[in-house]
């Protein structure tokens, strides 16, 4: 069992909370604004994918449930953090904002506590590169909705230790999802699943424009050609939200 912090108490933080603590471990999930943790707390408890619904649908027992629950706390303030094995970053996309998180997480946590993000496809380099900890500092990508989605885009810069890797694989598996480990490329956007994505959306979004069918239109046709649950408007929409 491991001490984690998520920082970030969104859709993708209280997912991500909710999935560890399953899986066994202590999980301190905080956020800078006590509406935003009382949200995440709610999606948590009786959200759509949250530990209610799970045992509504015999996913999980009521006792698990419960267990899971307790070994969730929700926190004001990055200082939350500091006793942490983990922190796995999840706040809103923007780079210099995650840099500045990483240098105040390499700052008051321990020396040997990994830091990971939850970035959509920011260059883990220059994360790693505000910390005085590269080897420690790990990508780890999760998909919306994080209780559902099988996704651990395991992102290691050219600093990642094989320690970091292993550590963080091993607990992505052991909380149900397939972890693949890709390399991180800073000149370019999205990693793997995000960089095809985008590429796959830029086109949609080039077809409507030259009326060749409308968005609802691609959507279908991809869901009926190739077994997608969503379209490319639809993911992107539906990944936003949490699915709710």
């Amino acid at each position: 069992m491991e001490r984690i912090g998520v920082l970030g108490a969104g859709v993708m933080g209280a997912g991500i909370a909710q999935v560890l603590a399953l899986a066994g471990h202590e999980v301190v999930c905080a956020d800078i604004d006590q509406a935003a943790l009382n949200k995440g707390e709610e999606a948590v408890v009786g959200g759509r994918f949250g530990l209610s619904s799970a045992v509504s649908r015999g996913l999980r027992s009521q006792e698990e449930a419960d267990a899971a629950r307790t070994r969730i706390s929700f926190w004001v303030g990055i200082d939350a953090m500091t006793e942490a094995d983990l922190v796995i970053e999840a706040v809103p996309e923007r780079l210099e904002l995650k840099i500045e998180v990483f240098k105040e997480l390499d700052r008051i946590t321990r020396p040997t506590t990994i830091l990971a993000s939850n970035s959509s496809g920011l260059p883990i380099t220059a994360l790693a590169g505000a910390t005085s900890r590269g080897p420690r500092v790990i990508g780890w990508h999760w998909a919306s909705p994080a209780p559902v989605m099988g996704l651990a885009e395991i992102v290691r810069t050219a600093w990642t230790s094989d320690e970091t890797v292993e550590t963080v694989t091993r607990l992505a598996r052991a909380a149900g999802k397939n972890p693949i480990v890709v390399k991180d490329q800073p000149r370019s956007w999205g990693y793997v699943a995000n960089r095809v994505y985008a590429a796959m959306g830029s086109e949609a979004r080039q077809v409507v424009a030259e009326g060749v069918a409308t968005a609802e239109e691609v959507d279908q046709l991809m869901i009926d050609c190739f077994r997608w649950p969503a379209g490319p408007f639809g993911m992107g929409g539906g990944a936003r939200s949490g699915w709710n």
